[in-house]
């Protein structure tokens, strides 16, 4: 190894190829360090979604109730339930926006303007479907999905099994 000096003045380190077992040992060693972050980011990712759905809802309510403070509903804990719900999937969903960005960035998969899909032109579909065809989907992205559809199917068999019917039995 030895320390040259670049164009403007910029010290860089030149490594030799005479040792690739050192190479192969910090390339182990950052790939290691990078899996760690990716189950981290998957695992944070998942939790995040998990209370999207869970305890978003869970911490408005009581932040309503605390709101309430007499026994009849207000209008001030209605309007608290709802600004919180609000403000906290907001919240949750700009951190998982940030969290595949870095995901993203750690893969090294190319970023690229994603526009909103109302915001598209029908002219572009064909190119656009074959770049998503082409980069995939990522593994918090997937997370998210398979966490939509649990919730969905959680909804649709709390609501058909054992809500049970409005509709007086006769």
């Amino acid at each position: 190894m030895r320390t040259d000096t670049g164009r403007r003045g910029v010290s860089l380190v030149v490594r030799s190829r005479a040792d690739p077992t050192e190479q192969q040992g910090e390339r182990r060693h950052l790939n290691g360090k990078r899996a760690i972050k990716r189950v981290l980011m998957s695992a944070l990712t998942a939790f995040l979604t998990v209370n999207l759905w869970t305890g978003a809802p869970l911490f408005a309510l009581w932040v309503g109730s605390e709101a309430l403070g007499q026994k009849q509903l207000s209008f001030q804990a209605v309007a608290a339930v709802v600004v919180v719900l609000g403000v906290v999937v907001f919240a949750i969903a700009f951190a998982l926006a940030r969290l595949n960005a870095a995901y993203d960035r750690l893969v090294g998969r190319p970023t690229r303007e994603r526009r909103l899909t109302w915001l598209r032109s029908y002219r572009d579909e064909d190119w656009r479907a074959e770049v998503d065809r082409l980069e995939g989907i990522t593994v918090l992205e997937r997370i998210v999905m398979v966490n939509v559809w649990v919730a969905e199917i959680l909804l649709l068999v709390w609501f058909f099994v054992f809500a049970g019917s409005p509709l007086p039995h006769g």
